[in-house]
């Protein structure tokens, strides 16, 4: 009983209900309206051949007087099967007809009578209904015009009891329908409710079930599934950084309290002191830079759109190499560019562009051996602007060209060099701000980082 309360009380039904009240309506205005159409028009047709009748009558009694007409009705008597009449004197004695006796009924304000009569088959006398009008003649003679209903009255009966089945066949299907509708939408929705459950439990991996059949609730399925996989996909974000922070971390903070220790314990002097100190003071700046990293990484990933303006790719190219000229001097590396001042224009952050294209180009630097070279160029292909940096390096390894972007991810061959894993995230939270792809593809030799993002149009000259 439960169940069937809650099917009752579902949109679902509520929805099927008022859809079948609404056909129901105009299915009934329309059968409605094909039987007021249809008996209107028969009794129309009825009362237009007595009235054409009684006029031609009429006038043959005016021609001929009471012989004349009575020699009509006798005529017409004989010949007719479905008019009727009946000629009386004043007497009411039956001068000529095909009815016996005058029919007991009260004529309408108009002198429209609907009345019975029996019709002789054989020897049996069959009752029949019939529509006519009196006609009053001069000298008390009158006059009865009829014509035989019956076929009449039984297709309107036909047809009130075709209207009632009908209305009570749709009533029966649209209950029915309504019922099932509503407990296959209910039974959809019982499903993603459990599976709600569950994931509210504690089971990420679980998914909206879908049926395949594109409607509004298997889209709504999709939906739910891809927010599902993305908060997965954060959930696991945020246990890899937990990890990496506890794993990455552990080591300087156990390096800074065993030399502040070893400092302590000892009886050195005012400068093995300042030495542990100036130390401990870069062990200290490095760790808040990678808290400090992790924090624009989180602002990244997690803000509304920022600020966006047209951005000739070259420029921006221009001041960064400039930065990182001396440093690569200093490498002995060689740093070029190939970035014609505008050919590539983005919508973008010209801040984060920068700070992406100068962690590629310290990456490419920094793991580039002296005598090496290091390519930062741009391009436009087909309604796209890349940006890339190129190096000659070692490279890496095509199984681990998907991680380098994940965050303190380093190379184990690459554990001895300074930094903290955290420069490509911060490329891909800013390729992922711009609707950019990022990539990492082999050199030969070396490492190539394409950074693919939405050209924007030219702006106008001058």
């Amino acid at each position: 009983m439960s169940g069937l309360r809650k099917l009752v009380r579902s949109t679902a039904f509520r929805l099927a209900f008022f859809y079948f009240l609404i056909f129901g309506l105009s299915t009934s205005g329309l059968l409605g309206l094909v039987y007021w159409r249809s008996a209107g028009f028969t009794a129309q047709q009825i009362d237009e051949t007595i009235a054409a009748e009684i006029q031609g009558l009429y006038e043959r009694y005016r021609l001929l007087g009471i012989p004349g007409l009575t020699q009509v009705v006798v005529e017409r008597s004989k010949q007719q099967k479905q008019s009727l009449y009946n000629l009386t004197a004043p007497d009411n004695r039956q001068l000529a007809g095909n009815i016996d006796g005058w029919p007991i009924a009260a004529p309408d304000e108009d002198g429209w009578m609907n009345f019975a009569y029996d019709l002789r088959v054989g020897e049996d006398a069959v009752e029949r209904r019939a529509r006519g009008r009196e006609i009053a003649i001069q000298g008390g003679f009158r006059l009865l015009v009829g014509r035989d209903v019956q076929q009449r009255v039984e297709l309107v009966g036909l047809m009130q009891a075709a209207f009632w089945w009908a209305g009570a066949g749709i009533m029966a299907l649209g209950v029915v329908g309504g019922l099932l509708i509503s407990r296959q939408t209910l039974r959809r929705v019982d499903a993603m409710a459990a599976a709600s459950g569950q994931i509210m439990a504690g089971d990420l991996t679980r998914r909206v079930p879908r049926n395949g059949s594109g409607d509004e609730l298997d889209r709504l399925a999709a939906s739910l599934n891809a927010m599902l996989d993305r908060i997965e996909s954060l959930m696991t974000a945020v246990r890899q950084v937990s990890d990496n922070i506890a794993h990455d971390l552990r080591t300087p903070l156990n390096r800074l309290r065993a030399r502040v220790e070893v400092t302590l314990m000892g009886e050195g002097d005012e400068q093995a002191y300042r030495e542990a100190l100036l130390r401990t003071v870069e062990d200290a700046d490095a760790l808040l830079a990678t808290f400090n990293a992790l924090l624009d990484i989180g602002r990244l990933e997690g803000a509304a759109d920022g600020p966006s303006d047209r951005v000739d790719l070259a420029t921006i190219v221009a001041d960064v190499v400039e930065l990182y000229a001396p440093v690569a001097e200093d490498a002995g590396i060689a740093l070029t560019t190939d970035a014609p001042t505008g050919a590539a224009f983005v919508e973008g952050d010209r801040r984060l562009l920068a700070q992406a294209l100068a962690n590629l180009i310290d990456n490419a630097i920094k793991y580039t051996p002296a005598g090496g070279r290091v390519i930062v160029a741009t391009a436009v292909r087909n309604g796209v602007a890349t940006l890339s940096v190129v190096d000659n390096g070692p490279g890496v390894p095509a199984t681990e060209r998907d991680r380098i972007f994940d965050r303190f991810v380093r190379l184990e061959s690459d554990r001895a060099k300074p930094g903290n894993g955290l420069g490509l995230s911060m490329v891909r939270a800013v390729a992922a701000r711009h609707n950019a792809v990022l990539k990492a593809s082999d050199a030969g030799p070396g490492l190539r980082i394409d950074l693919a993002i939405p050209a924007a149009a030219r702006p106008p000259a001058g």
